[in-house]
């Protein structure tokens, strides 16, 4: 897996190429089809996210978004993706790496999304796994963690076939749907065999 920096723009995502897809940062022109399949997948999407805000598909809410997205990865504090698949260019989901720690716990969370149409065909799982070098090897930490839902079976299967470790529960861990919920957290080290 390669992934490539940006060199005229060093405060964008870099791209990142995987089995058959490939993920880069949000970008304005992303609009439509972003808005429309996350539209489509509303209900599919609701139960494992915080809740969206009433303007969330809006062309300005997208607008703020992508500032806070250039902001964050400036600052080296998140780098969102979307995911692409490769063939045909179409959106198939996200993933962010997002708190990122540096000093002496080296460490960021990741959080994934397929669109509904796209979902349980393998797209998050390479997606994952393209990611894992590039948080080891190019932002140099050492930890790379996730949390799911403990009802969410598809979630677990994705960070153990990408060869993440079941550290347990978090209680009350994120605000999901509008509630606080128990989350079952998930990690991968460094040097911790590659699946």
């Amino acid at each position: 897996m390669a992934f490539l920096r940006s060199m005229s723009k060093p405060e964008t995502t870099p791209v990142v190429v995987g089995d058959g897809l490939y993920l880069r940062g949000p970008q304005m022109g992303d609009y439509s089809e972003w808005a429309s399949l996350r539209d489509r997948s509303r209900d599919f999407l609701s139960p494992w996210e915080p809740t969206w805000p009433a303007d969330d598909l809006t062309r300005n809410a997208y607008r703020r978004r992508i500032r806070r997205y250039l902001r964050e990865v400036k600052e080296d504090h998140a780098y969102p993706f979307f995911i692409f698949r490769e063939d045909d260019d179409a959106l198939v989901g996200g993933c962010t790496l997002s708190n990122v720690q540096r000093g002496v716990q080296q460490s960021c969370t990741l959080g994934y999304w397929a669109g509904e149409i796209h979902a349980g065909k393998g797209y998050v799982t390479r997606a994952v796994r393209a990611l894992i070098p590039y948080v080891f090897e190019e932002l140099r930490l050492h930890r790379l963690q996730a949390a799911c839902l403990p009802e969410n079976e598809r979630s677990k299967a994705v960070l153990r076939k990408c060869g993440f470790h079941e550290e347990g529960y978090a209680r009350g861990y994120l605000r999901i749907n509008g509630m606080w919920r128990d989350h079952v957290v998930f990690a991968i080290l460094r040097d911790d065999p590659r699946v």
